[in-house]
């Protein structure tokens, strides 16, 4: 077939219009191979066909011999005969078009296939070569014909070509080499040689023929990924620390020398090994869920994770990132941080146990650290305190002692001093407070160490002691004066009775008998010093309390106005007490008359009396209490009540709020004296205009009966979770009520005042099944909060809490509550009532 075709053919085949254009080149011989068997076969029939025709010719005058059916029948069957060679002449032309047309599809592709064909002789002349090998070496193909290949092969190279060759020759094995090829222009580029030996017609192996291909952008590529994976490998080298790298499979296919010197496997042991064969105990871990996390989502991870290196337990932070072939990760040992870290945990825990609260501030006075302890006195968690300005959140104002502590501990590095601050939920302490500068490497002001003690309890401790030996020595002068003014008064007294047997006459009488009033006076008083100066122990012995009210309480019906009414409550089996009658008459009588002057339009005055059991609970609200059996008698009226500003001074000797010359201020004071002598205390809770309670606690005497009643506490009902709303502005109430509740099963929510106590039950209606009010509270009293609750919730259930008598107080919220609760109230008293409110339909 002619080569002169071949752009014509090129045209057809780019147009598709060349048959079986996705043929190889195997398939194609094979075709070839077919069609020249058939067109055999069509050419054998051909010369058989002319046989017969010499045949007929040579013995047409027999057919003048022959009968006419048999020349018929001869004349069918060379028709048919003709019919059939003119078929086999069709196939013959069809089969003859169909090898042309492969041939030229053959040669196409063999000429314009991507690569190079050439057909060497031993000596590497070149027999054969397609338009690509031809147009590589830039050379017409008719001038490379007999032509050695070696003119274009790179003097560097010549050795290796012919060194190919003769392997082709001897071996008759397919051989591949690369080696630098030289066109027309002298550019060189380098390629890849496969050859292999091909038969000739006669069927001996005297030809090779090579495929060669331009490899000159592989080579440039491949040097591309060589420079880059050393680049790679320097770096990973070069980064000081462990990193490897792991196939799909976990396999290493990278180990650095850091991973070696680290582990004491070498890169030869490690690549190729799966991860868990290296590190056994990683199957089924974190390490390895995170692995594949991964190579799945193709999101990088961070984590650590311990591994078991020479026989010791060490940390690493992984860092593994997604590659294209599995996982790249960088491992840092941090053993020695997790140690240290491990070590400031550990102090942190410390600190965290230190009762005094302790913060870190920066030189700007923002919070960095917060303890346990600033957690508990503050109220403030960690979260909500770290960041903030500590100024503006523990004091209600910058005071002269806050500016002072900031001056010195930036100047002199160091300052020690009390502060008043206020916790998260208002209450206002007392702190001694210690700062201490701490400074940077360079020794710049960096933060500030702040340690504070609450002295809140201290300080009042302080002040009762102080007050306590202020009346000691105020009842030391009293006393002094008094045993004075008694000398003086005896003989006027004495002389007085005289004068009055010797002046009979009316004048002198009356006047006598002025004199010996006010002088009986001047005893009484002086005798009311000294019972306070003395502190008056008095005879101890088993006493009936409740005797001791009844006869005070015919001395007050008689006395008092009409205007007051007296009411008592005294409960049957009342426990007995060691005391002085006397003096616990003088007790109740001097509240009593406290009471009368402080209803000067007339009330109700109420004595009562009841068994009542201190708890632990109780105890830590009040420091002078302690565990067990008291009789409490409480005095209350409906009064005036006494401003909270004098509370704390109303049982200072010779204090007084009445007009001069109807008080001596001395009532109060006395009575705490005589209680304090029997081991008791007085409580006082007073709301202005409304009234006050005087509660006075005697110990009881220890009987069976009293035993029998200490046996029974403890036994208190518990809850089961339920949310309970406590509302109470005393914080220590709050917080003692608070840790009573949780200690016995129940949830507890806390509110300064009534509408923290609206707000809070607003937003968990749903979840609250209590509510704890305090009647007398800040900002919205318990009144009105009780109230505000019930409008939103018509179900919850509301307890009143007071420090007034019941019946005064509960009448004005009886519609909205379910149950009373008086203070001061013991852990018994509280959780029974919650449990009887809880459990009532």
């Amino acid at each position: 077939m002619g080569r002169g075709r071949g752009t014509v053919a090129y045209s057809k085949l780019r147009g598709k219009t060349v048959k079986n254009e996705d043929k190889t080149k195997r398939q194609l011989v094979n075709e070839l191979v077919e069609l020249r068997r058939k067109i055999a076969e069509l050419e054998e029939s051909e010369t058989l066909r002319k046989r017969v025709e010499k045949t007929l010719q040579r013995n047409i005058e027999d057919l003048q011999e022959m009968s006419i059916e048999d020349v018929q029948c001869l004349v069918h069957e060379l028709k048919t005969h003709q019919i059939e060679l003119e078929m086999q002449n069709g196939e013959l032309r069809r089969a003859q078009n169909e090898l042309e047309e492969s041939r030229n599809e053959y040669a196409d592709l063999y000429d314009f296939a991507p690569i190079g064909y050439f057909t060497f002789d031993k000596n590497g002349l070149i027999l054969d070569v397609n338009l690509t090998g031809a147009n590589k070496l830039g050379v017409e193909r008719q001038f490379l014909i007999k032509k050695p290949f070696s003119l274009y092969v790179a003097p560097d190279s010549k050795d290796m070509f012919y060194l190919h060759l003769r392997q082709v020759f001897r071996t008759n094995i397919r051989r591949t080499c690369e080696i630098k090829l030289a066109g027309k222009d002298g550019i060189q580029f380098d390629a890849q040689l496969e050859s292999l030996l091909v038969q000739d017609s006669e069927g001996k192996s005297g030809q090779c023929r090579t495929a060669i291909s331009d490899i000159t952008e592989h080579k440039r590529i491949d040097k591309i990924l060589e420079d880059s994976e050393e680049r790679y490998r320097e770096l990973a080298e070069s980064i000081g620390e462990v990193f490897y790298a792991m196939d799909r499979d976990l396999r290493y296919t990278y180990w650095n020398t850091a991973s070696e010197a680290l582990t004491g496997i070498l890169a030869k042991d490690a690549i190729g090994i799966s991860l868990f064969e290296l590190f056994p105990e990683l199957k089924e871990t974190r390490a390895e869920k995170l692995y594949r996390k991964v190579l799945k989502t193709q999101q990088p991870e961070r984590f650590v994770n311990k591994y078991r290196v020479k026989g010791k337990d060490r940390f690493f932070e992984i860092n593994a990132y997604p590659s294209k072939f599995g996982l790249s990760i960088i491992a840092k040992d941090v053993t020695d941080r997790k140690k240290a870290e491990k070590q400031i945990q550990e102090q942190v825990a410390l600190l965290d146990k230190a009762r005094d609260a302790i913060a870190v501030r920066d030189v700007e006075h923002h919070l960095i650290y917060w303890n346990k302890g600033a957690q508990r006195l503050y109220g403030w968690t960690a979260e909500e305190a770290i960041g903030k300005n500590a100024d503006r959140l523990v004091y209600k104002e910058e005071t002269s002692r806050l500016i002072e502590a900031k001056k010195s501990v930036i100047e002199e590095g160091e300052w020690i001093g009390e502060l008043h601050q206020v916790t998260k939920d208002g209450k206002e302490i007392i702190v001694e407070s210690r700062w201490t500068l701490m400074r940077d490497s360079e020794g710049k002001p960096k933060s500030i160490l702040v340690i504070n003690t609450d002295i809140t309890e201290k300080k009042k401790f302080e002040s009762q002691l102080l007050r306590a030996q202020r009346i000691e020595s105020i009842g030391t002068l009293a006393g002094g004066i008094a045993h004075d003014l008694n000398n003086v008064l005896t003989p006027i007294v004495l002389s007085l009775q005289i004068l009055k047997e010797k002046f009979k006459d009316e004048q002198s009488q009356r006047l006598l008998t002025i004199l010996e009033n006010n002088s009986q006076r001047g005893a009484n008083l002086i005798k009311q010093v000294l019972s306070f100066a003395r502190g008056v122990e008095g005879e101890r012995n088993p006493l009936a309390a409740k005797h001791v009210i009844r006869e005070i309480e015919k001395v007050l019906k008689e006395t008092f106005p009409r205007s007051i009414e007296i009411r008592t409550d005294i409960q049957k089996d009342l426990f007995t007490i060691s005391g002085d009658a006397t003096q616990l008459h003088q007790v109740i009588m001097n509240l009593c008359v406290n009471a009368r002057d402080a209803m000067p339009n007339g009330g109700i005055l109420s004595i009562t009396a009841s068994n009542f059991f201190i708890d632990k609970n109780y105890a830590q609200m009040h420091t002078d209490a302690k565990v067990g059996s008291y009789i409490v008698i409480v005095i209350s009226d409906t009064g005036t009540g006494i401003p909270h500003k004098i509370m704390d001074r109303v049982f200072e000797p010779f204090f007084t709020t009445k007009e001069h010359g109807k008080g001596t201020g001395l009532g109060l004071s006395t009575s705490l004296g005589v209680v304090k002598s029997h081991e008791g205390f007085i409580t006082i809770y007073s709301e202005v205009g409304k009234g006050t309670t005087f509660r006075v606690y005697l110990p009881a005497i220890k009987t069976a009966e009293t035993q029998k009643v200490e046996k029974q506490q403890g036994e208190f009902p518990v809850g089961n979770g339920e949310l309970i709303l406590v509302a109470e502005d005393e914080g220590s109430i709050r917080e003692i009520t608070s840790s009573t509740l949780k200690a016995h099963g129940y949830r507890v929510l806390t509110a300064n005042d009534g509408a923290e106590a609206v707000a809070l039950h607003a937003q968990n209606k749903d979840e609250i099944k209590l509510v704890l009010m305090d009647l007398m509270m800040p900002v919205m009293d318990g009144e009105a909060g009780i109230r505000a609750i019930r409008k939103i919730n018509r179900d919850v259930k509301i307890i009143a809490v007071s420090g007034l008598t019941e019946k005064d107080r509960l009448a004005k919220v009886a519609d909205y509550t379910n149950a009373f609760l008086p203070k001061p109230y013991t852990a018994e008293k509280l959780l029974k009532t919650i449990h009887e409110v809880l459990s009532a339909k």
